[in-house]
């Protein structure tokens, strides 16, 4: 059974999760695209009906060219949220608003968004679209763990930074941070609805999201039945047939289980 969970984990980071984050990102391209055609794109904490956002919920479409990234940004930044691409930190202004603008991408798996991140130089352009209209940062600097601070952002304009793990992939070893100054004028956002102090732990830079661990025991008890039965067939039919008969559902159990195992990890990785 380990074996399976290992080889299942490995395939679901290396592979699997990467088409996981494109699917979703042609879906939420989609629902943003019209939703802005519509004039019903998110500006705010609520939608227009006046109902908070989901989690997930597309909020922006961010493009920095000098990292070749196109994505679109959801509404929260717990790992299930970033599974699908970057995300918008919940405490924080939607781009283009007065004020400051977080938004958290992942490195390595599902498709590291963010991998690049360490690449942009300072006056780099990052140029974001939400409800409001489409707004250009310019790059104020790169920094790590233990680097000095950026200078206060301009009385009334938009500070942007994006959030990504630090290190080798898949092997973090901090948080790198790259901030971005609004260049143009800013726009008037609605008040955030929750404060940092309410932000829960698992949307905090490297957090992780153990809300969903009962799923993962129900997928390891899947585990265990499958891995004990396919046993059994390898004595009673023979090698060949057990392999034929559990590679598939033993494959598919070991990937659901490894999907709930990356919530676990760091929401940066």
């Amino acid at each position: 059974m380990a074996l399976v969970l290992s080889v299942s984990l490995l395939l679901h980071l290396g592979l699997v999760s990467g088409l996981q984050q494109r699917s979703a990102q042609t879906r939420m391209y989609n629902e943003f695209r019209s939703e802005l055609a519509q004039g019903t794109a998110p500006i705010g904490p609520a939608d227009a009906d006046g109902v908070e956002l989901a989690d997930g919920t597309p909020v922006a479409y961010m493009e920095i060219r000098a990292i070749g990234l196109e994505t679109i940004v959801a509404e929260g930044t717990s790992a299930e949220v970033l599974f699908d691409g970057p995300g918008h930190r919940r405490d924080t202004q939607l781009p283009g608003q007065v004020g400051s603008t977080v938004l958290f991408g992942r490195a390595s798996t599902y498709g590291g968004p963010f991998d690049d991140l360490g690449d942009l130089r300072v006056d780099d352009r990052i140029v974001v679209t939400t409800g409001q209209g489409t707004f250009e940062y310019a790059v104020i600097g790169v920094r790590r763990a233990g680097d000095p601070l950026p200078p206060a952002a301009p009385a009334g304009g938009s500070r942007l930074m994006l959030v990504t793990a630090d290190g080798s992939p898949f092997l973090s070893s901090g948080v790198l941070r790259v901030d971005a100054d609004l260049v143009g004028q800013a726009v008037v956002g609605d008040a955030r609805a929750i404060s940092a102090a309410a932000l829960g732990e698992h949307e905090r830079a490297m957090g992780n999201q153990t809300d969903t661990v009962w799923a993962l025991a129900l997928w390891m008890q899947a585990l265990t039945v499958l891995s004990v039965l396919a046993i059994w067939a390898w004595t009673r039919w023979g090698r060949a047939q057990a392999w034929i008969v559990f590679t598939p559902p033993l494959t598919l159990v070991g990937i659901s289980a490894s999907a709930e195992i990356a919530k676990l990890l760091p929401n940066l990785t």
